[in-house]
């Protein structure tokens, strides 16, 4: 019932609805005329066929007639009469059973459902409302934003053009806004001036004309915005961008920077200032067979195995954990110890074949160029002419055409990128792939987080999503780079000490076994211990960074975190 004052306002604001009430009113008083006039000649001529009625047996017969229901109780026995019937009966069927149904539904029933939609529509965010984060868009990646959000207790709003996407995202419990975004009222009424973030992530003309209007409202709020195109950035910046990003060409970069086996050097994927994360695949190296324990990698290299992947999955170390052909270890270390590291195993895995990429799109080009400037040769399949002309490391034809794998060394490549934008392909190169080559490293991208487990299951070794790795980028610069995806569930976090755990050794803290997430450095006024040993107490204002899954995040931050 609140719902009702709303709607009715909706309803008569709109100049559109108006005019339908018109067109309606008009409609039943022609419609009430005839009724009038064929209740009057009913009378007539009933006293022409010797019978008297009164007028409210008129409109009674009238309307019996017209709407075909025909009781029978009164008839004409004249056929002057009977054709007065037909002609009711006929004009009933036009108007009161055909128009009068559609006109209603058109110009009043249709009209009062979407002032329905409209009233349950949020165009408003609260005038007190503060420090939240405007989204732009409902793709992937947005959605993925806002459970990352979520998760670290920031409140958001998306502002949404369009009314019945709107309504759909509304029904399914997102925060939103019904707004356009070249109106700047849009901006006023969500309160953007007071924003933590604003993040626009459409193409790049409708984020430049975005974020110009914004800032003419306010120049205080952060704004982060997407760019398909390099050309683009510096536009968006004179616009009013705090910071423009080029997803697609991280996703790339990153997608080359997993790839294993062409190298002395273990891969270093990240850094939390002097702390290196880095892989390394354990294949052809001593440490195959061996258990953690027995492999003396701390104290002979002074790196820290924080994880192991295989095939896909992530397992948390236990000095039990055996070493296998397939394991690749994530290491937590200096760059000595990393130097080090390289120095006893880095040989093993030597590589000079070249790197195989499906996809020259946007992101298959910038994982190249990320190989191209480590000094790793790569050769790129596309299937449009037009993309792949004669230019040089490039393939034109079918990926999963096995003689254009070959040319393109199949047969010999040490890993396979696989960079299409659309997930069904990429599911099916990868089957095909480790079909053909069961000992490569496959890495694809993944566009919908739903993807994920079905490309490990066709054989990924490793699978970076777009929408993650955005996500996590906007997580960053909200939070102060405290936060790195790893890889897909993965991440490195960085918290300050809880104050249950102050005065707590690691090894009594148990927040391994409790949370599932490794302690891999501990920060103090810029100087970082890095794998502090078990014994290491943890004190006030130390800042405690730690490697987990998703779900081993999240419950650091409800066991121990309170905001």
């Amino acid at each position: 019932m609140k719902y009702i004052p709303s709607q009715v306002v909706f309803f008569f604001q709109s100049r559109v609805a108006k005019s339908n009430i018109r067109a309606l009113i008009k409609f039943l008083l022609v419609l009430l005329f005839m009724i009038t006039v064929y209740s009057f000649a009913f009378q007539y001529i009933k006293l022409y066929e010797g019978e008297k009625y009164t007028l409210v047996t008129g409109f009674y017969w009238t309307l019996t007639t017209m709407s075909t229901l025909g009781f029978g109780d009164i008839t004409f026995t004249s056929d002057l009469g009977r054709l007065f019937s037909i002609l009711v009966m006929m004009s009933g069927v036009v108007f009161l059973l055909v128009m009068l149904p559609f006109t209603f539904i058109q110009f009043f029933y249709a009209p009062w459902l979407e002032a329905q939609d409209k009233a349950r529509t949020p165009r408003e965010l609260p005038q007190d409302t503060t420090g939240h984060v405007l989204l732009t868009n409902s793709d992937p990646l947005s959605t993925a934003l806002v459970e990352k959000l979520k998760q670290y207790k920031y409140p958001y709003a998306i502002i949404v053009p369009d009314q019945h996407q709107a309504l759909e995202l509304y029904d399914q419990g997102y925060k939103i806004i019904l707004g356009d975004l070249d109106d700047i009222e849009t901006y006023r009424k969500t309160r953007a001036d007071k924003a933590a973030l604003v993040f626009f992530n459409n193409d790049d003309q409708t984020n430049t004309n975005a974020v110009f209007t914004l800032r003419e409202l306010s120049k205080e709020p952060p704004v982060i915005s997407s760019a398909e195109v390099s050309e683009s950035a510096d536009i968006l910046e004179l616009a009013g961008s705090s910071q423009v990003y080029q997803f697609t060409r991280m996703l790339g970069r990153s997608l080359a920077r997993r790839v294993l086996g062409v190298s002395m050097h273990a891969n270093i994927i990240g850094r939390f200032n002097e702390l290196l994360i880095a892989e390394a695949p354990a294949m052809r190296t001593p440490l195959v067979g061996k258990t953690l324990l027995q492999s003396k990698l701390r104290e002979s290299t002074g790196v820290n195995v924080v994880g192991i992947w295989e095939r896909g999955k992530f397992q948390s170390p236990l000095p039990e954990t055996t070493i296998t052909s397939d394991s690749v270890l994530v290491l937590a270390g200096s760059e000595k110890q990393l130097e080090k590291y390289d120095d006893i195993y880095g040989i093993y895995n030597l590589s000079f074949a070249p790197v195989l990429i499906l996809g020259g799109g946007r992101v298959g080009q910038a994982a190249a160029q990320a190989l191209q400037e480590n000094e790793i040769e790569y050769r790129i399949v596309e299937k449009s002419p037009r993309v792949a002309g004669n230019r040089e490391n490039y393939i034109q034809g079918n990926a999963a055409d096995l003689n254009i794998l070959k040319k393109a060394g199949i047969d010999k490549t040490p890993s396979i990128i696989v960079t299409t934008n659309n997930d069904d392909l990429n599911i099916y190169l990868t089957i095909y792939c480790r079909k053909l080559m069961p000992e490569v490293q496959i890495i694809t991208r993944a566009t919908r987080e739903r993807n994920i487990p079905k490309l490990h299951h066709a054989g990924a070794d490793l699978v970076m999503s777009y929408a993650s790795m955005g996500a996590n980028t906007i997580i960053n610069y909200l939070r102060g780079d405290n936060v790195m995806m790893v890889a897909e569930g993965l991440d490195i976090f960085k918290e300050k000490a809880p104050e249950a755990l102050v005065g707590k050794t690691l090894a009594e803290s148990e927040i391994r076994k409790k949370t599932g997430c490794s302690v891999i450095a501990i920060e103090f006024q810029g100087a970082i211990n890095i794998n502090p040993g078990p014994d290491t107490i943890i004190n006030k204002d130390e800042e405690l960074i730690l490697i987990g899954t998703t779900e081993a995040e999240s419950k650091f931050l409800s066991s121990f975190i309170k905001k």
